[in-house]
């Protein structure tokens, strides 16, 4: 019998395959295991409004807004993500307040036999123990991110009254395919018969996918930045309009990457379509759920400013698209010198996405302290041959030691590659 919450994770990461640390290895490509296990459970999957989200860039920043504006309007709201940066905790989360941890503890134990029998991976018992806590809690609704893919991930148990699916692009192709539209169909397998899919951004290469999957299963679609725009004010504000019809002028956002104009026209639709079937959410609990995502939910790591004078920001994007967008937005920043902490995991193909890095920056390299981890060394010695120039330092907090001594004040310093090398920041 585990006794402390210590004893529990010591469990869940001792004996269940978890991705984020092996990789693969980890990953079930069925959905056996997440539906005996939830049998056991009572099927809690089934008695939940659900919100499913998922997408290659964009669905962790969507989850939390979706679920900060549903709090914003009164409900009390689930939301289950992953993975987590700082604790086990954050993975599941009702108005905002993580789960506590002596939950964690009984459900371990009360589910120990059946992790024994079942052999699950350490993604679908926190899939199940995600949807036990939210029915005890008995939430009104709860958003759940898909974990890696969608129609084979463990999460698509639910049958949700709403689907949204956020951009599509290159990442985990040895599971989800080599091609956009093969990822995609992996995307589209959360589509359910009858119920509503928003897809954030039309995209000539997918789009095909999406509208035969939900033609498949007589599924509205709506693509949203069809309807929907964003556009930065001056002073970082949002212009936001519907078609020709200007909503905000000036809405304030907590999420401040550019990325986040392509993912709120799809949370804007997805509110539009909930108040069609019934649901009350005014445009002022929109733009307070908008404005105080990070404070209500507990976001972290998307374009996440940690100090001034140098200038230190942090994200997780990793993949090839969500690089793109973040060093598009970095270069343009005013700064003297830019220093970049960069790390990565060594089962990722890196070429592009290094081939996008700054060459004028100053780089530290380093690795997070994973069995994924790609060793700091090889990944400067990679860096190097496309001619990008720093030193090694493995420990992510070393190098951003390093780095803060000898930036000026209008300097940059960044910090990103993986989502295991920002979790790991002190400072965060």
């Amino acid at each position: 019998m585990l006794q402390t919450f210590a004893e529990a994770l010591n469990y869940l990461y001792g004996n269940l395959p978890m991705f984020q640390k092996v990789g693969t290895a980890a990953y079930k490509k069925d959905l056996t295991n997440a539906l005996a296990l939830c049998n056991v459970l009572g099927n809690p999957q089934d008695k939940l409004r659900t919100i499913h989200v998922a997408g290659t860039n964009g669905k962790g920043s969507t989850s939390h807004m979706m679920a900060s504006i549903l709090q914003s309007a009164g409900y009390k709201t689930g939301l289950y993500t992953s993975p987590h940066l700082k604790s086990f905790t954050e993975r599941i989360r009702v108005n905002g307040q993580e789960i506590e941890q002596q939950f964690v503890v009984d459900f371990t134990n009360r589910m120990m036999a059946e992790c024994e029998a079942i052999k699950p991976s350490f993604f679908e018992i926190t899939v199940a123990m995600a949807f036990d806590y939210f029915v005890k809690q008995q939430v009104d609704v709860a958003v759940i991110e898909v974990g890696l893919g969608g129609r084979l991930d463990s999460t698509n148990i639910i049958n949700p009254i709403l689907s949204l699916i956020t951009n599509i692009g290159y990442d985990h192709m040895d599971i989800l395919g080599n091609t956009l539209p093969e990822i995609a169909f992996e995307k589209a397998g959360i589509i359910k018969q009858n119920v509503p899919v928003v897809i954030t951004e039309r995209q000539t290469e997918v789009e095909r996918v999406f509208k035969d999957t939900a033609a498949l299963r007589n599924a509205p679609l709506v693509f949203a930045g069809d309807h929907w725009h964003c556009q930065w004010n001056s002073n970082a504000t949002l212009r936001v309009s519907r078609g020709k019809d200007i909503i905000w002028d000036s809405m304030t956002t907590a999420l401040k990457g550019n990325y986040q104009l392509k993912n709120i026209p799809g949370v804007l639709m997805s509110i539009q379509i909930l108040n069609d079937l019934g649901w009350k959410i005014e445009q002022h609990h929109i733009s307070e759920g908008i404005e105080h995502t990070t404070e209500l939910t507990g976001l972290k790591g998307r374009w996440q400013v940690l100090s001034h004078q140098p200038l230190i920001i942090c994200d997780t994007a990793h993949n090839e698209s969500g690089v793109r967008e973040v060093m598009s937005q970095l270069i343009t920043l005013p700064h003297k010198q830019l220093y970049i902490i960069w790390g990565m995991v060594k089962d990722k193909d890196r070429k592009d996405i290094l081939a996008l890095l700054p060459k004028s920056a100053n780089y530290y390299f380093c690795q997070a302290s994973i069995p994924r981890a790609l060793n700091a060394f090889k990944l400067a010695e990679e860096a190097s041959a496309i001619g990008l120039s720093g030193k090694v330092v493995p420990d992510v907090n070393e190098a951003l030691a390093q780095a803060k001594i000898v930036a000026g004040t209008e300097d940059i310093i960044f910090t990103g590659g993986s989502t295991f090398i920002v979790a790991e920041l002190d400072i965060l």
